[in-house]
């Protein structure tokens, strides 16, 4: 093939250290939690807002 890369070339991800791979597994799951977090905690500031308690 003429310079193009074609189905068997091996990903370029698998050369990656492992340690890397897991560091940005683990990065990738701390953002979305952190990111729940902050929706949740304004949704509940809104409803607070709003009268609704949770007591």
């Amino acid at each position: 093939m003429s310079g193009k890369e074609s189905f068997h070339d091996e990903d370029p991800a698998l050369k990656k250290p492992l340690w890397q791979r897991v560091a940005w597994l683990i990065g990738i799951w701390a953002g979305s939690v952190f990111a729940l977090f902050i929706v949740a905690s304004l949704m509940r500031m809104f409803m607070s807002a709003a009268g609704l308690t949770t007591h």
